[in-house]
């Protein structure tokens, strides 16, 4: 018989093992960002403790950037939020000292990797850099 949903008992358990283990990992994964952000964010002259909240960080990550606040909202346009999200990233590392490469890398596609190096480096915020 085909159905939609698990068919035994085991089924069932090991659909709850799947979720509650990729829960587990997102949950990790976020605390290491919040560590990571909470770090970066002090370096560039911000609370630290604005890190845990989720829209905020990253409306603090654009400041960080050196574009306004609003344009966070550009996240909220579907082919644009990509774009945006590469150029805010860059300069994020541009900021700090880093090329685009690291950016690219370490900021856009392995961002918890880049930002602990970022937030643990001797790197300097310097906004002087964007300009």
């Amino acid at each position: 018989m085909l159905t939609s949903s698990p068919s035994s008992i085991t089924d069932q358990t090991s659909i709850f093992a799947l979720s509650a283990t990729n829960s587990l990992i997102a949950l990790a994964i976020y605390v290491l960002m919040v560590v990571a952000l909470w770090r970066v964010f002090a370096k560039a002259g911000h609370a630290g403790w604005l890190a845990i909240i989720p829209i905020v960080n990253l409306v603090v990550v654009v400041r960080i950037a050196g574009f306004s606040g609003w344009l966070t909202l550009l996240y909220l346009v579907p082919i644009v939020n990509l774009v945006f999200h590469v150029i805010v990233h860059i300069r994020v590392g541009r900021a700090f000292g880093h090329g685009w490469v690291f950016s690219l890398f370490l900021l856009v596609i392995f961002y918890v990797i880049g930002y602990l190096v970022i937030g643990f480096s001797d790197d300097k915020y310097r906004p002087e850099r964007l300009a």
